[in-house]
């Protein structure tokens, strides 16, 4: 089995659902008292995030190519980020390090490709909705026709998000609001939608949602499983 380099902190409310779907999936595979081979760096979100709203994405991408950096010198044999906004520097992890990086929206790309889906809405902070690294990754790589929620919806997100999911707060009035903002992008033919935020799938589930939905967390750890056992 090869081992899993994580880096995640970005928030830790998803990052403890990478760990447990890395360990129940390879439990799944391997039976009796199998569990992942992961080395994790968890990284303080705050400082991350104030570079964000500040478009420092220079700085963001020179810490995470730091991180990658170091999980690769502790044994790694692939990285995977836990989170799908600061995959906007996953430019900067590739060049840091010379083992694998497994991208987020490669990895979704996969899945809704298994689907035959070819008109996808996508929720996330409005850095994943508004600028191309995610969807034009999906456009040229699976010729996916990506839809994203109107400005007052994408403000709405941007703002749960921060202000509430990547604290562990789930409210109710907070998932109402994002399944009417799917029914909108239902409206506007998104056969199905990506949750591109790795804290969306605590807020939706499945059930709640008639459209198929594609949990990004999910995914994206089934794909490193299945590079860890191949």
């Amino acid at each position: 089995m090869k081992t899993i380099g994580l880096i995640g902190g970005m928030s830790w409310q998803s990052s403890k659902f990478y760990y447990e779907y890395l360990n129940q999936l390879i439990a799944e595979a391997l039976g009796g008292s199998h569990s992942a081979k992961i080395l994790m760096s968890s990284v303080d979100f705050a400082p991350i995030e104030q570079l964000s709203m500040a478009d420092n994405w220079a700085e963001i991408g020179a810490l995470m190519a730091l991180e990658a950096k170091k999980l690769e010198a502790g044994g790694a044999d692939m990285v995977i980020l836990a989170t799908n906004t600061i995959h906007l520097v996953a430019d900067a992890i590739e060049k840091a390090i010379s083992i694998p990086f497994l991208h987020i929206a490669r990895a979704t790309g996969d899945a809704i490709a298994e689907q035959k889906l070819k008109k996808i809405g996508l929720l996330g902070t409005r850095f994943t909705m508004e600028q191309d690294f995610y969807t034009q990754l999906l456009a040229k790589e699976f010729g996916l026709e990506v839809v994203i929620p109107d400005a007052t919806s994408r403000s709405y997100l941007q703002q749960i998000i921060y202000d509430e999911l990547v604290k562990g707060i789930f409210t109710e009035e907070a998932k109402e609001k994002s399944i009417a903002i799917i029914n909108d992008l239902e409206e506007k033919g998104a056969e199905g939608i990506i949750l591109g935020c790795t804290e969306l799938p605590i807020l939706i589930p499945d059930s709640a949602v008639v459209l198929p939905t594609f949990n990004t967390t999910l995914i994206h750890a089934k794909a490193a499983v299945k590079f860890a056992l191949s």
